[in-house]
């Protein structure tokens, strides 16, 4: 049963819930989205057999260790949830799917919605893959509830900012290689703070540059409460953009998903 035919016969439901139902159905149970798992289970493996090879890691090291584990985590989900919310709609457009949903009688915004917990879904159950790697690396040093606790709240920060940005690409991308290309080019303009010089970075520009980058502040908010053993509030300032970012991006989405049309760039 499509999206379309199951908002068709339940019109009871929300609309939204009956769509987020569906895109779940499909992504999970059509098998879409469990290759997705198994990959990230299988980079999740390797990455924990590298950082854990080093018999005689020291208390500091091991919870390096657990970080970079962490950190892998939420920047590959961060990545499958952008390109999932990037097809969301350009997707549809390409696969000549667009209009069926748009003839439905249910609000757009609700549309969106669906979709968009669908994307999200990726991020839960790759947080739940990378629990089991966590406490592994991180059971001796007795880290494991702060880093699962501060991954997950990062980690959905970072999710709903990155959902919020996929579907407005997806909206306004012309095609599904567009929206796709310019997330991905996103993502990678997000990473590029982490690549500055550490001499840099210690400058007021650096120090500004690596805070208003969601991404960027989000994984240094990490290190320091799972590397430094920071309490969670002690370096809060660095969640100030994800934070903001998983506010507006997703608002930003809701508002331009009531011209959704046919074809980008038309008004509904």
């Amino acid at each position: 049963m499509t999206a379309v035919e199951s908002v068709r016969r339940r019109p009871a439901t929300p609309a939204s819930l009956v769509v987020a139902e569906q895109e779940l159905r499909d992504l999970w149970l059509a098998g879409r989205g469990l290759p997705l798992a198994l990959a990230f289970s299988v980079l999740l493996s390797f990455t924990t057999y590298l950082v854990a090879t080093n018999q005689g890691l020291n208390f500091l090291e091991q919870r390096e260790a657990v970080n970079v584990t962490l950190q892998v985590a939420v920047a590959v989900a961060a990545l499958l949830v952008l390109l999932w919310a990037g097809d969301a709609v350009s997707g549809e457009r390409e696969r000549g799917t667009l209009e069926a949903l748009l003839l439905v009688p249910t609000p757009r915004r609700a549309l969106v919605v669906g979709k968009a917990a669908a994307a999200l879904s990726l991020w839960l159950i790759a947080f739940a893959v990378s629990v089991p790697y966590v406490w592994f690396l991180g059971r001796g040093v007795g880290v494991v509830g702060v880093a699962l606790g501060s991954g997950l709240a990062v980690g959905s920060l970072l999710a709903l900012f990155l959902v919020g940005l996929g579907l407005l690409v997806s909206v306004f991308a012309s095609s599904n290689r567009l929206s796709l290309a310019i997330g991905l080019f996103a993502l990678l303009a997000l990473f590029a703070p982490t690549q500055m010089p550490s001499g840099a970075q210690k400058g007021w520009a650096g120090d500004l540059l690596l805070r208003i980058d969601p991404l960027t502040a989000g994984l240094h908010y990490l290190g320091k409460v799972v590397v430094d053993a920071h309490g969670a509030g002690q370096d809060a300032s660095w969640l100030i953009a994800p934070a903001v970012a998983a506010v507006l991006l997703p608002a930003a989405a809701l508002a331009v998903a009531g011209r959704l049309s046919l074809r980008s760039g038309e008004r509904a």
